[in-house]
C-alpha cells in the first residue's frame, strides 16, 4: 500500500523567497503525524501543494499514490482549513448533504447520520451553523473533511476553539479514525494535544525540516528530581537506571524521600530550541 502521503524533495518559490527548500515528508496508512513551525515556516505552502492548490517548483508530492492535484489524490483527500466559513442558514445535515455533493460520495443519510454521532453532534443534525458555537461548527467541519472516507485527512488547528472537554472529543475521534486505518497530518500550535495523540512530529523552520520523530524520541533526559524532607533534590545528569542507587545513598544520608521524578524536555522546550523562538 502507499503511504497516505509521500513528499520528496519538496521545493517551492515565490520570486526571490524558498518557501520550501527540499521537504521531505511522509504519513502512513493510519498513522498520525503534527506537523509543527512558526509562522511562514512553508507549512501553509506545503499543505496547498497536498491540496492541488499550488504547484511546486520542483519535488514531488502523492497522496494515496496519486499525484498531488489529480483526480484519484484529491477523491483520497479529505480538509479542514483553519480559517474556514460555512452558510449560516443551512443545517448541519444539509451542510454535509451538499459536501457529498461536492466530493461526490454516495454515503447517503447513514454517512451523515454516522458521522455527527461520530463528532458529538449526532443530536443536533437540524440546528443551523449560526446558532452552533465555535466549536461545534469546528466539530462539524471535521465531519465534512471526513465525507467519502478519505485515506488521508489534513487538519489545520481543528482544536484551537474548542475547551478542553471538545479537545478531549477531537482526540478520541483521532485515535478511532487511527483504528480504521486513516492517515491524518495534523497542523496545531497546541503542542501539547500534538504529544498526546500523535504518532510522529515533523518539525519545520525556514522551509526546512530541522526535527522528524515519535514524541517520545524528540525529548531528551533532564535528569532526576527528588522531594525529601529537607527539600527538592536535583541529580542533573542522574538517568532512571540511577534512581535505587541514588534512593539507598539519602536513606544512608538520614534523609526521607518523598516522591521521584524522571525529568525529561517537552516537546514544547524542543520546538522552541529548534525553531528559533527563544
Amino acid at each position: 500500500m502507499p503511504d497516505a502521503l509521500a513528499v520528496e524533495d519538496l521545493r517551492k518559490r515565490y520570486g526571490a523567497n524558498e518557501a520550501l527548500k527540499g521537504v521531505d515528508l511522509t504519513v502512513g496508512e493510519g498513522e498520525l503525524v503534527g506537523l509543527l513551525g512558526p509562522n511562514g515556516a512553508g507549512k501553509s505552502t506545503l499543505v496547498k501543494i497536498a491540496c492541488g492548490l499550488v504547484q511546486q517548483t520542483s519535488g514531488s508530492a502523492a497522496v494515496a499514490g496519486a499525484p498531488a492535484g489529480s483526480l484519484p489524490a484529491n477523491r483520497s483527500l479529505g480538509y479542514l482549513a483553519e480559517l474556514f466559513r460555512f452558510p449560516d442558514w443551512l443545517a448541519a445535515d444539509e451542510l454535509l448533504q451538499l459536501h457529498q455533493k461536492l466530493v461526490e460520495s454516495r454515503g447517503g443519510a447513514a454517512e451523515r447520520r454516522e458521522l455527527l454521532e461520530l463528532v458529538g453532534l449526532g443530536e443536533v443534525p437540524d440546528r443551523r451553523v449560526g446558532q452552533m458555537s465555535k466549536g461545534m461548527q469546528q466539530r462539524l467541519g471535521i465531519a465534512q473533511a471526513m465525507l467519502g472516507e478519505p485515506k488521508l485527512l489534513m487538519l489545520d488547528e481543528p482544536t484551537s476553539a474548542l475547551d478542553p472537554a471538545g479537545r478531549r472529543t477531537v482526540r478520541e475521534l483521532l485515535e478511532t479514525l487511527r483504528s480504521r486505518g486513516v492517515a491524518v497530518l495534523l497542523n496545531s500550535h497546541l503542542l501539547s494535544e500534538v504529544e498526546l495523540v500523535c504518532d510522529r512530529v515533523v518539525m519545520i523552520a525556514r522551509g526546512e525540516v530541522v526535527a522528524a520523530g515519535a514524541p517520545e524520541e524528540l525529548s531528551r533526559a533532564g535528569g532526576v528530581e527528588v522531594t525529601t524532607g529537607r527539600g527538592v533534590r536535583h541529580f542533573a545528569q542522574a538517568t532512571r537506571e540511577e534512581l535505587p542507587r541514588i534512593v539507598r545513598e539519602l536513606v544512608a544520608e538520614g534523609e526521607d524521600v518523598y516522591e521521584i521524578r524522571v525529568l525529561r524536555s517537552s516537546l514544547e522546550d524542543v520546538y522552541l530550541e529548534l525553531v528559533g523562538g527563544r
